[in-house]
C-alpha cells in the first residue's frame, strides 16, 4: 500500500471533488515549484463519498481565488511543524482576473491583447461568471 509521508511545513489542499486534481494542479501552476507535490486521488470520504487531496510540501502563496472558481468547497490547511495552523474555507469570488479567457471572438480583449480577462460573479446559486466587457458566460474545461 502506497504511504504519503506527512508535511511538516506547507499547504494541504483536502475536499477538492474526486478527478479535479489536475485541473486545481494546472491552474495554480504548481509543476514550476521545486518541492514535492503530492496529487491523492478517488481517497474515501465520510462528507463526499470520494475526494482528492494535494499535498505540497512548502508553503507557497495560493491564489483562493482560482481554487473558489474551480471548486468552492475545497478546505486549504495551512501546516507548520506537522500541525495545522490555519484552516481556510472558500466561497466563489466575486471577480476572477486571467483565470479563464473569454471565449467570444468579438470580445475586446481579442483585439486587445494586453487587456485582463475579468469576469464578475452574476449568479451565486449557479456559480454563473460573466465578462465585464461583453457578458460572455465563463466556461468550465
Amino acid at each position: 500500500m502506497l504511504k504519503v509521508d506527512s508535511i511538516e511545513k506547507g499547504i494541504v489542499l483536502d475536499h477538492i471533488q474526486a478527478g479535479k486534481a489536475m485541473q486545481v494542479y494546472q491552474y495554480l501552476n504548481l509543476d514550476r515549484l521545486d518541492c514535492s507535490v503530492a496529487i491523492i486521488k478517488n481517497v474515501k470520504s465520510n462528507k463526499m463519498g470520494k475526494k482528492d487531496i494535494i499535498k505540497i510540501n512548502d508553503t507557497i502563496d495560493i491564489n483562493l481565488d482560482v481554487l473558489g472558481y474551480i471548486d468552492p468547497n475545497i478546505t486549504v490547511n495551512i501546516i507548520e511543524n506537522d500541525v495545522t495552523v490555519e484552516k481556510k474555507r472558500l466561497e466563489l469570488p466575486e471577480k476572477i482576473v486571467n483565470v479563464v479567457k473569454c471565449k467570444n471572438p468579438r470580445c475586446i480583449t481579442s483585439t486587445e491583447q494586453e487587456l485582463d480577462h475579468v469576469f464578475k460573479l452574476a449568479d451565486r446559486e449557479s456559480g454563473v461568471y460573466r465578462c465585464i466587457y461583453c457578458d460572455q458566460k465563463a466556461t468550465h474545461n
